[in-house]
């Protein structure tokens, strides 16, 4: 059966706290993108329940809801009709989801911001560095050719030109001018300094002695005899001269008078920034920033795996908490030095513990709805995009979580301990790029059977694991909903050949163009009956799956003999917030024929000031023949 948006959007805000409570509203390609005033006033759990909702978690700020391609857009357009939200940009609910965050969190995000957008061209490279590669080894004649020398230099751009990409990313995020930017990155890889990775003992660059000879006086020396060295190979010190440039054109264009902005304005950012770029930030955060990459490297390489399992542990909570973007500093910085990226295997053994775990829930489930998620979700998380799986199967029931960490733990440990022969040098399991896990990772790999048996490991602990940790919990009370009620009524109030809907709700039977709703009435969602109720309980017709139950329990759809009934206890009911309601059966529960399924307080519904008239529709009455309505 389709979704019905609007359902879905009126049950999404139902359970989010109120019109007040949501800032504002966006949506993506997948996923409903909402920023909530007081977090605590959502209903988690009914949210997940939602029909239409594959999924949600909170990340940067935000309350994200999977819905899917295709979907999403349809259920925002009726979010905002029901909500009376006006529609906002990406950018606008980005920012005011950063504008709740902690000073902490917005640092450990900003990486994040600056390094995701350039993600295409150093994946492109990066792919591109493998299989020249890879070309070379496999046909060493290759490597002395025209073709591999034009083919590494279009696969070394992006590195080459890595503080370029950095510094105008960056400005976008601060908020500069991202030619200024453009200019503040190549004066860093400037062609009259020396090429950083030149440097060696016997070869050292030349100085500029900005203020005579200051080498007497060492930490003078130190700032201002300017090495004419080049930064390639850092990230960090291009991020803090493009932030410093970006506060300096932001001050000086509400100071400066417009008729002269143009001129003076640039002129003195660029100069100001160059001065202490060279001067400060280069020679502090060069250093300290090689102290960092050396740090991960000891971490990986030096501690006997126990750091590499370690930070495989750690890595998906950092995803939970939108923080995972922070590691791209450390694997651009390993690349732009040179280097491979070995921080890659111990993010992609954590992402592919992730597919093993939520593949074994596929597997676990008897929930119809959990398998439809679970499984997509999996086969995402296998390709490097693990929100899916994490928080639409694995974080929500945890204990597939907790195996999926184990997973990336052990995974990580053994990529740490096996050596790789590269160029006859002994080293340890990496890539060529960065932003690509799991199974695309093995086109950027150094050692692919290695990595291979790293991903093997990572999903096979997992999904073993999850076997053995997690059992699918079964719906609360439903021992007592075996036996049939006393009451139940045996007349029939829809028959088609060969089945018999019977009436599951004691009271008067009316006509269905009598129930007091018009989109009842009109037969839109299908033909059936009305039913006045003398009892407030609703029974199952026939015996069949429930395919839908409303989390304010208010109504319920069951699906057998090829039929889709829809039973909705009184009009315009969803109001009322599930107070008077209460639900004895779950999405994907087999149910037999008198199964009590719903209790319901006709007083209350009256007192709220709604009708408790129940309506009872086959809503594929129009693929069906033969329909009979009425008492028979």
């Amino acid at each position: 059966m389709a979704l019905d948006y609007r359902k879905c959007a009126e049950e999404i805000f139902a359970c989010l706290g109120g019109k007040d409570n949501i800032i504002s509203a966006a949506h993506c390609a997948t996923r409903l993108r909402l920023v909530i005033a007081d977090n605590s006033k959502v209903q988690s759990k009914a949210l997940e329940d939602v029909e239409g909702v594959k999924g949600m978690f909170e990340s940067n700020g935000q309350l994200q809801l999977i819905i899917g391609t295709g979907t999403v857009n349809k259920v925002y357009d009726e979010f905002l009709a029901v909500t009376g939200l006006t529609a906002a940009t990406k950018a606008e609910v980005k920012e005011a989801a950063a504008s709740k965050m902690p000073w902490w969190k917005k640092v450990l995000k900003t990486p994040g911001d600056i390094f995701v957008p350039i993600l295409p061209a150093i994946v492109a490279s990066g792919l591109m560095m493998g299989l020249v590669e890879a070309l070379g080894k496999a046909i060493p004649s290759f490597g002395g050719t025209a073709w591999f020398a034009f083919l590494d230099l279009i696969a070394n751009t992006a590195f080459v030109c890595l503080p370029v990409l950095v510094a105008i990313s960056a400005a976008r995020v601060f908020g500069g001018n991202v030619f200024l930017g453009a200019v503040i990155g190549f004066m860093m890889i400037h062609p009259a300094l020396m090429n950083a990775w030149s440097v060696t003992p016997t070869n050292q660059p030349a100085v500029w002695n900005l203020f005579g000879d200051l080498s007497k006086i060492p930490v003078l020396s130190f700032f201002f005899d300017v090495k004419q060295v080049g930064y390639q190979g850092h990230v960090i010190p291009i991020i803090l001269s493009v932030l410093l440039m970006s506060t300096v054109e932001k001050k000086l264009h509400k100071v400066v008078p417009e008729m002269i902005d143009l001129f003076v304005t640039p002129l003195v950012t660029v100069m100001v920034t160059a001065f202490v770029t060279f001067t400060v930030i280069g020679p502090i955060f060069s250093i300290l920033e090689t102290w960092v990459l050396s740090g991960a490297e000891w971490l990986v390489t030096k501690t006997g795996g126990i750091g590499a399992m370690a930070m495989g542990a750690l890595y998906p909570w950092t995803v939970v908490m939108g923080l995972h973007h922070m590691y791209n500093v450390i694997e651009a910085g390993m690349l732009a030095a040179g280097g491979y990226n070995i921080w890659m295997p111990i993010a992609s053994s954590a992402n592919f513990a992730q597919f093993g775990a939520c593949l074994a829930v596929f597997f676990i489930a008897r929930n119809r709805k959990t398998k439809a998620v679970a499984l997509p979700a999996s086969l995402s998380a296998s390709l490097g995009i693990t929100e899916p799986a994490i928080f639409g199967i694995n974080f929500r029931f945890m204990k597939p979580f907790i195996a999926a960490v184990i997973g990336g733990a052990v995974a990580s440990l053994f990529g740490a301990l096996i050596k790789v022969d590269v160029k006859g040098v002994s080293s340890p399991l990496g890539a060529t790029s960065y932003g690509v896990t799991g199974i695309p990772g093995l086109l950027i790999i150094n050692n692919i059977l290695v990595y291979a048996i790293q991903m093997l490991i990572a999903c096979g602990v997992a999904f073993v694991l999850t076997f053995v940790l997690w059992k699918e919990e079964k719906p609360e009370e439903k021992a007592a909903t075996n036996a049939p009620a006393k009451a139940l009524p045996t007349a029939s109030v829809i028959r088609i050949p060969g089945a018999n809907v019977i009436q599951p709700v004691p009271g008067k039977v009316i006509a269905r163009e009598s129930i007091p709703d018009e989109t009842f009435a009109t037969g839109v969602l299908g033909d059936g009956v009305g039913i006045d109720p003398s009892e407030g309980v609703v029974y199952a017709p026939f015996d069949g799956e429930i395919s839908n139950i409303f989390d304010t329990n208010h109504a319920v759809s069951i699906e057998g003999k090829g039929m889709e009934l829809l039973i909705h206890v009184g009009v315009d009911t969803v109001n009322m917030k599930g107070d008077g309601f209460r639900g004895f059966v779950h999405e994907g529960d087999q149910v037999k024929a008198g199964q009590k399924l719903i209790e319901f307080d006709i007083e209350k519904i009256k007192k709220a000031g709604f009708s408790p008239v129940t309506a009872v529709l086959l809503t594929n009455s129009d693929d069906l023949e033969g329909v009979e309505v009425g008492v028979k």
